[in-house]
């Protein structure tokens, strides 16, 4: 019965959004203060709708309903609870379901929330994301419908992937589709501009919240896939320039470009048709992220599904909001001409530079991904596009953005000279000075990690001066009074940036100095790894609650200083007759001893790989550091009162200056 409440549900919220999508639309074309009013019931009773549908689905697999063919494929019985909630999304139809519930808040959070926002603009964002909700609505209902039933269901279910069956897994997918979806509000705002004719500073601080929460969501769900890569997978490595991965980080690129245009648009009312097309590149992004999961035209370990039918949907669907936007942007472009003129040296032609990096970046990455197959289709070669490629073509243009950005942040709007720069000459020579300090211990080794070194300092370090500069002259009592009365958007900024510094250095250090060791080791053999020592004390053979493992016992030692002990395990699951690897991890605030136990050897022992990783938890610290600053930027109290909305008339649509 639930099951059925839930798929009429979504039915509902499917005519929900046509009517959505449609009358505001023409309410806000013809004026009509009635039809506009429609947008905001019709948004939140669409999240409702499908809300209930997604908890009916959820029920289905918590209670273990087997009638329902989704559940069959993605569950089991003995499956822990954790995995039973996490298994609603851990497939192709559920994670769909999530997609447009997504979808759904969004424009229910813009309709509450939205109450600044001039009516005709308020509408026809709304309009526009419904628009996409009808889109996906349709794939779900008509291609990939969750809530079919089996005519003799079966006694039990053949079980989530067992990849999937990770706390990591469980909480990473969420996140990471809040950042996708939350792109569409960014799509919308900018096709209603495109629509009204008008973009001024006004629109620009409208939009900066939504690409704000979309960036922090991506940040958050790339960093926990990464982490999870990282300690489940057995490899060592946190990024494998996986299409999918590709597919998540392109979009966090272009969102990263549109925060800092938007700014531009809010402070100075330049970059206008440059910050609308982010905007549209951005969500397009993400639909092409959707599309190489969900196709099978691209092999990946993350992939949902394989079929033709919907991967010739998802297109569609991309064409169309893609394509017609751009259209929309040819047509409307050429009448947004920007106010605001700047020099050469200014922070505008800093935060052009910074965008300009960031998009090349993001293209960079979009023709490895795609190369292959282009490759394959039109010269009829199988290629495959690895990580030196990547390491190769996308490291340099991180070098410059890193060395750019504290410039950029202390040069002033308009006009700047470089006397201004003076402040960063410290850090400057702070930063090369632990590069050489960095170079000399390393002796011999590449300079990947002198070079992380410094930028890493010369990023954090310029944060701080940063916020030091926007307190002014004068005692420094009176100057640390202001500091805690600056705007959450200053801090926001200064610990992004710091933040991204420490993943850099995290980053750099990691690929530089790592140390890795195999042997095959009986009961109370060592393996040594530099200065360390891991010495192998048992193998025992457990039961988990729906699979069995090899746990090998180790003890880790630096330089004859107990460390302390490790437990890899090498898991079966019998219901999916599929291995997976746990990592045994013993961190600390400067390394790793990464342990992973392999198969019996015939000969007797058992293979162990031991990896020492120097600083890899400073990769996901500084993502924890960069999303608190975008939280942060988000307190900031010009975006929750939409300063300069009153300023903008209730109707009309006047062409951008």
């Amino acid at each position: 019965m639930i099951t059925e409440l839930g798929h009429f549900s979504l039915i509902l919220a499917f005519l929900v959004a046509i009517v959505q999508a449609v009358v505001p639309m023409i309410g806000a074309q013809r004026r009509n203060a009635a039809w506009m009013a429609v947008a905001e019931p019709a948004a939140a009773a669409q999240f409702f709708l499908t809300l209930a549908a997604f908890g009916a689905l959820m029920w289905a697999f918590v209670t273990s309903d087997f009638s329902l063919r989704l559940v069959v494929q993605n569950s089991h019985s003995a499956k822990p609870m954790l995995y039973k909630i996490s298994g609603t999304w851990g497939n192709h139809e559920g994670s769909m379901l999530l997609w447009v519930l997504i979808v759904t808040l969004f424009g229910a959070m813009a309709a509450w929330f939205g109450g600044n926002l001039p009516p005709s603009l308020r509408a026809r964002v709304l309009s526009v994301q419904a628009a996409i909700a009808v889109a996906f609505f349709a794939f779900i209902l008509f291609t990939s419908n969750p809530f079919l039933r089996l005519a003799v269901p079966p006694f039990d279910g053949q079980d989530l992937n067992p990849l999937l069956q990770d706390p990591g897994l469980a909480f990473h997918p969420p996140f990471l589709y809040l950042g996708y979806v939350g792109l569409s509000m960014t799509f919308s705002f900018a096709m209603a501009a495109l629509i009204e004719g008008r973009v001024d500073a006004a629109w620009g601080r409208w939009v900066r919240p939504w690409t704000l929460a979309a960036w922090i969501f991506l940040t958050i769900g790339i960093a926990l896939g990464s982490w999870w890569a990282y300690y489940e997978l057995g490899w060592g490595g946190f990024w494998f320039w996986d299409p999918v991965e590709n597919a998540s980080f392109m979009p966090w690129l272009i969102a990263a470009a549109l925060l800092h245009s938007a700014i531009v648009v809010e402070k100075r009312e330049a970059l206008k048709a440059w910050t609308i097309l982010l905007a549209i590149l951005a969500f397009g992004f993400s639909l092409v992220g959707t599309f190489i999961v969900r196709s099978g035209v691209l092999t990946s370990v993350h992939a949902f599904a394989n079929d033709p039918e919907r991967g010739v949907f998802i297109l569609a669907i991309l064409g169309f909001f893609t394509g017609g936007a751009l259209l929309l942007y040819a047509v409307r472009a050429p009448v947004m001409q920007a106010k605001g003129v700047f020099g050469v040296v200014s922070r505008e032609s800093a935060l052009v530079a910074n965008n300009l990096l960031l998009v090349v970046s993001a293209f960079v990455v979009f023709t490895g991904t795609v190369w292959p197959l282009v490759a394959e289709l039109a010269f009829g070669r199988t290629l495959s596009v690895g990580p030196p490629f990547f390491n190769m073509a996308f490291t340099p243009f991180v070098i410059v953005l890193a060395a750019i950005l504290p410039v950029g942040s202390i040069l002033p709007w308009k006009r700047g000279r470089g006397r201004v720069l003076r402040v960063l000459w410290p850090v400057a020579v702070l930063a090369l000075a632990v590069m050489g300090l960095v170079w000399a211990m390393q002796t011999g080794r590449s300079l990947g990690g002198p070079l992380g070194a410094g930028l890493g300092v010369w990023l954090a370090v310029g944060a701080v001066v940063d916020l030091a500069t926007r307190t002014g002259r004068g005692r420094w009592s009176d100057r640390l009074g202001r500091v805690t009365r600056l705007p959450g958007a200053d801090w926001g900024k200064a610990l992004a940036h710091g933040g991204l510094g420490i993943t850099v250095f995290g980053v750099a250090a990691l690929i530089a100095w790592q140390q890795e060791g195999i042997a095959v080791l009986d009961i109370g053999d060592r393996l040594t790894v530099g200065k360390y020592e891991v010495v192998l004390n048992d193998v025992t053979q457990l039961r988990g609650p729906n699979y069995v493992a090899t746990r090998a016992d180790l003890t880790a030692w630096e330089n004859g200083r107990l460390l302390g002990d490790l437990f890899p395990e090498k898991r079966i699951y019998p219901v999916a007759q599929m291995p997976t690897t746990e990592a045994g991890i013993d961190s600390s605030l400067t390394r790793d001893v990464y342990a992973v136990i392999g198969d019996a050897q015939t000969g007797g022992g058992w293979a162990i790989r031991v990896y020492i990783k120097p600083f890899a938890n400073w990769i996901w610290g500084g993502a924890i550091i960069m999303a608190l600053g975008g939280l942060l930027s988000l307190t900031d109290r010009r975006y929750r009162v939409a300063a300069g909305a009153r300023k903008a008339p209730a109707t009309g649509g006047v062409p951008a200056e």
